[in-house]
This record gives structure tokens, sequence and C-alpha cells, in this order.
């Protein structure tokens, strides 16, 4: 047990998770904590920093613990978090107000103003719309509706900006955050000050972090006091991270063109390197450097996914929920039983999974779900197999935005609780038609920054070489030609449907909204 181990620290939407991994990326323990989601009102999202740190806290001691592992065989770190989760910090780095987590999409307004500017720097968003939870929309929100916290802001920054300088002391971003969600362009000389002057925050550049590393680099070593704290040695290496979905494309290997991200868990993220530029309306990206330097990254992205699934559990299904813990099963598998034996397309229902909004294609914060087609045969396991249908159809539209502008996925390569269900996984192959591997470590965003932490000790040369050391693979799942077939259908249903009720359903939303705001 003398290791050389390094720490792989995962900040998911609703929980932190802690790995400990060998240097052939074989996981001794994990260890995850939760901490609160608020919804002040709707769209909006938010956590307490002071929460994600008591957390972190938790979960390492409790690693270290169950692993029996002397805290000395720790070398190396590396963390990975939510993205965009904006923190606006006082001079002494202190939070002003809660964090405006990824999912929150309160900046609306502000994005379609920014959408407006037609600047160059849009390419990044294709073109087309922007999306209220990128960096600059949200932080404009904030100079707008909370003046005083903004020009109270000395410095502001990200999750893994934050979670870093706690770790370190040093007051770092990461390529990965500032090249997807702050428009940071290396090749184009960094930040694009004349489009954060024409959207109003030329005064916002001297708050982020000025020292821009890429993944993988050292940001600092593990101070003493909070080496204590976490139960660790004092002066580890801690690498620079970025956001968990692009850090699990390190975890899962997918560090080179025509193999997919396909990160499941409360959303979907979809994400690929690109040997050239591309930019195209629908598609998030190629973002240059955001990976690894010298190649593009594009993404794809579904708001909702595993959050509707666990909402529909949570409020429809006392009953089953009652039968799983007598019966001593996990609640999913008796649902996924229930759906199991329906027939593609479950019968005619057709779900659209905009809970929260749509990210791409259609970059849509006030979009809201749908359910249509419901009859009086429909059971809670028709509904079950319908959303998580629904879900691959979203998955199925992003991938056909690629494929119209030149960009062919081969292979799937999944993380996240979901691959755990068989059907789940299945149904994505057989609607796409893509095979979907399945790595021996399906926490790829833990593995991944395990990968990085590996990095920063020089334990290995580069990411990529780290990568193809830790990461096998473990099962591949081919998808069903004749469910293929019977599914296309219903494809184009779940395309077709939105387009005719957007106006409507925007209508709606900023209603809502409003009577929110007065209350």
């Amino acid at each position: 047990m003398n290791g050389p181990y390094v720490m792989g620290i995962d900040f998911g939407t609703e929980s932190v998770r802690v790995g400990i991994f060998d240097l052939e990326g074989t996981p001794v323990v994990f260890a995850s904590q939760p901490y609160p989601l608020y919804h002040p009102r709707p769209g909006w999202a938010e956590q307490r920093p002071h929460e994600w740190w008591h957390a972190l806290v938790i979960a390492t001691r409790a690693a270290l613990v169950e692993s029996g592992i002397p805290k000395e065989a720790i070398v190396g770190l590396g963390a990975d978090c939510t993205s965009c989760t904006v923190l606006t910090l006082d001079k002494h780095f202190q939070p002003l107000r809660p964090a405006i987590i990824w999912m929150d999409v309160r900046a609306a307004d502000q994005a379609r103003r920014i959408a407006a500017s037609e600047h160059p720097a849009l390419k990044y968003n294709g073109y087309g719309n922007v999306s209220a939870e990128w960096m600059p929309c949200k932080v404009l929100w904030l100079k707008e509706n909370q003046p005083e916290i903004y020009r109270e802001a000395a410095h502001v920054g990200e999750f893994i900006d934050w979670l870093t300088y706690r770790l370190t002391g040093e007051w770092t971003a990461s390529i990965n955050n500032t090249a997807i969600r702050w428009y940071y362009d290396r090749a184009e000389g960094g930040w694009p000050q004349d489009f954060y002057e024409q959207i109003g925050l030329d005064d916002l550049l001297p708050k982020f972090p000025q020292q821009v590393l890429d993944m993988g680099d050292t940001v600092g070593l593990l101070l003493p006091d909070v080496a204590e704290e976490l139960g660790l040695p004092p002066g580890i290496p801690v690498a620079e991270g970025g956001a968990d979905a692009f850090v699990a494309m390190v975890g899962l290997d997918v560090l080179q063109p025509g193999k997919l991200a396909f990160i499941t868990g409360s959303s979907h993220l979809h994400l690929g390197q690109s040997a050239v530029p591309l930019h195209a309306k629908g598609i998030f990206g190629a973002y240059t450097d955001a990976v690894l330097p010298g190649q593009y990254t594009v993404e794809g992205g579904q708001v909702s996914t595993g959050s509707v699934v666990k909402w529909f559990k949570d409020n429809f299904c006392g009953k089953e929920v009652a039968q799983a813990a007598e019966g001593g099963v996990d609640v999913y598998a008796l649902l996924d039983d229930l759906a199991q034996p329906l027939p593609p397309g479950s019968e005619g229902l057709v779900v659209l999974d905009y809970w929260q909004g749509n990210r791409t294609p259609y970059v849509d914060p006030e979009a809201r779900g749908i359910i249509r087609g419901l009859s009086l045969k429909h059971t809670t396991g028709h509904m079950f197999r319908a959303i998580i249908e629904g879900i691959a159809y979203g998955t199925e539209h992003i991938l056909r935005t690629f494929r119209q502008n030149g960009y062919v996925v081969e292979e799937m390569v999944a993380a996240g609780g979901p691959t755990k269900s068989d059907l789940w996984m299945q149904i994505h192959a057989d609607v796409s038609n893509v095979p979907i591997t399945l790595t021996a470590v399906p926490d790829g965003p833990a593995l991944g920054s395990a990968i990085l932490g590996a990095v920063a000790a020089e334990l290995y040369p580069d990411v990529q070489s780290a990568a193809k050391q830790m990461v096998h693979v473990r099962r591949r799942i081919e998808p069903d030609a004749a469910m293929h077939d019977a599914y296309q259908f219903y494809v184009e249903q779940y395309i077709a449907t939105y387009p005719p009720l957007q106006a409507l359903i925007q209508a709606t939303s900023r209603h809502v909204d409003a009577q929110s705001a007065e209350a």
C-alpha cells in the first residue's frame, strides 16, 4: 500500500467524489459527500462554496480512512468542477454571494443582447444564439442586477479557480474553462478585449485570473494548513484542472478525432477532438487548445437528462420506490424492468428533455420540457422509457448536427451514472446507430483528474501518455440495426416538435419569470 497513488477530486452538480488511483488507473477507493442545490426562482440554480469545502473535507478524509493508504503515499492531486459556475470574490478571496452554477439560465436577456453584438468571438457559439450559461452572460446579469456585488468583486472566476486557490494559494485559470466558456482563444492572442468592451464588461478582465494554464500543469503545492484539514501531506503538486465533462475526456482517453466522450449524469455532454477548427450553428466550439495544445474541441450538450429521470422518480414513482425498498433493490433497476419489454417509441409517447432549457442545437434557455402522445394505456414503465428515449433522441439530434457539418462520430465512450443501466445505453446505441464503449473505470471525471495529478507530479511526461497507461476498455455495446430503423420515425417526431411551439413556450417562460420577479 506504499504507492505511489494519485487523487482525483470530482465536483459534480450534487456531490463531490474523491477517488484514489494507482499509476495503472486502478481505483483503490471512492468516497462521496453531497451538498445542497438551491433554486430561488425558476431557471435559477445556486450553491454555497463553504458547503463545497465542507463536503470535500468529509469525502477526502473518508477516502483515506477506507483505503488504509498512508497519506504520504498520495503524491499528486487533480480536480474537476462544474462549469460555467461563476463566483464573485472580495479582495481576500471570500465569496460575496452564492455561486451561480452552470445550469442557471437567469441571464437569458443578457445572452440575447450579447448574441446581437455579432462579434467574431461568437464563433465558439457557432455564430448563433449565445447560451445563458456562459461566463459573460452571468457576469453581465450580476453587473446589471446586483451592481454593489459586482463593484465589490475584486476577483471573478470559476469553481475550479476558487478550488485551486483554496488548495494552493495561487489564483490561476484553466485554459479549458477560459476557452469553453469565456471566449479565450490563445491562437488569437487570448482575451477578446474589444468583445468585452462591446458588451459592457470592459472592467471585467482585470478581475479574471491573469495566469492561464493548460490542464495538467502544476498550479502549486498543497498548503500546510489545507493539507492538515484534508488529512493529506503538505506539498503535494496540485494540477490545473477544468470542467468536469472535459476532464472526463482525459479519463476516457478521448484525445484523438473520431471518438466522442459521452458524459452522462444530471446532464449529457458530447465532446470530441478535431484536428482542424470547426465552427457551425448548433455546435459549440471548436475551442482552441481547450483539452490538448494543438487540437480543437467540439461540444454538444443537453441540460437536463439524468435530472429529468430523477425528477420523475422523486415525484411520480412513490409505489415503485416503496417496492424497491421492500425488495432491497435499486429503484432505477426496477423501473428499467418495467420499461424493458415495451416497444421502441413507448407506444406513441414523445418526450422533449428541455426541463432547464436547450443547450444545443437551439441554445434556448427559455425552452421547457414537453410530453406528448399520452393516453390512458400509458403506465409508469411507458413514461420512464419515453423519458430515456427522449434523451436519446436529443443526443441523436446533436450528432446529426455534427454530421451535417463534417464531424462524424465513429464511437462514443461513455461515463457517468446512466452507464449502469444496460437499457439506457442500448437505447442510445440503437437510436444513433453508433457503438458505445464502456471503460474499466466509468467515473471518467475522477480518473481524468487523477491523470492530471499524475502529470503534475511528473509521473508521466504528458496527458496523452498518462491516459494511455491509465484508461482501459471494459465493454462495447453494438447498436441493433432493426431497433435503429424502428426509432427513426420517433427521432423525426422529436426534432419536429419544438420549432412550431417555440414562441409559445418562450412567452410562457417569460411570463412565469416575470411573476417570480414580482413575488
